[in-house]
């Protein structure tokens, strides 16, 4: 560990959450002398104090630990670099147009990738008034259901959430159109053109 380049993140990062460094050593149940010298690069903070110092920094904990917060390139405005993650543990889901460093449940995700199409569900869809009415063919048991449909176009994700013993359809409007996600608890991500 670069305890000077550690201490100038730290620093850094202090200032633009606008805290003092008691502002941070009474938060961490430490002397403000100890902040003082992490920042003067004389040494490092406790393994224990990583933890809660990132919390209270809004910093991956893993990137102050090497000394450098690591900036995503700027959103390009391409919407067909979409990407969607599914946590393991919560089963959120989260959004990004291009590459991203996406956590939750202080895990990393990865972006999901396209599955085999021979397990995508079959889908049907047809044309009510002014949306796209979306069927899948799934049995929608707690086990294994269809967690999410997104609809992808242009500028514009329209995202559906769908839950276990749920009936497996959904609307989209008709100017959405474009592609279409569908994820499976079991199966996967699979990609379909409406």
């Amino acid at each position: 560990m670069d305890c000077v380049k550690i201490g100038k993140l730290i620093s850094r990062l202090r200032k633009e959450k606008k805290l003092t460094q008691k502002n941070i050593a009474d938060a961490l149940g430490i002397q403000s002398k100890t902040v003082s010298k992490w920042e003067c690069g004389l040494g490092c903070p406790d393994l224990s104090l990583w933890s809660d110092l990132s919390a209270i920094l809004g910093v991956d904990m893993k990137q102050m630990m090497e000394g450098e917060i690591i900036s995503n390139k700027p959103d390009s405005g391409n919407i067909e670099k979409v990407r969607f993650y599914v946590c393991p543990s919560c089963g959120n889901i989260l959004v990004s147009t291009g590459s991203a460093s996406i956590f939750c449940c202080g895990r990393q995700l990865e972006y999901l990738l396209p599955s085999d199409p021979s397990t995508a569900p079959k889908i049907t869809v047809e044309e009510m008034d002014t949306d796209y009415y979306v069927t899948l063919d799934h049995p929608m048991t707690k086990e294994h259901y269809i967690s999410f449909v997104a609809a992808v176009k242009s500028d514009r994700v329209f995202l559906n959430r769908l839950y276990p013993e749920q009936s497996p359809t959904c609307r989209i409007p008709v100017t959405i159109g474009g592609k279409l996600y569908v994820y499976s608890t079991k199966h996967g991500l699979s990609v379909y053109n409406i």
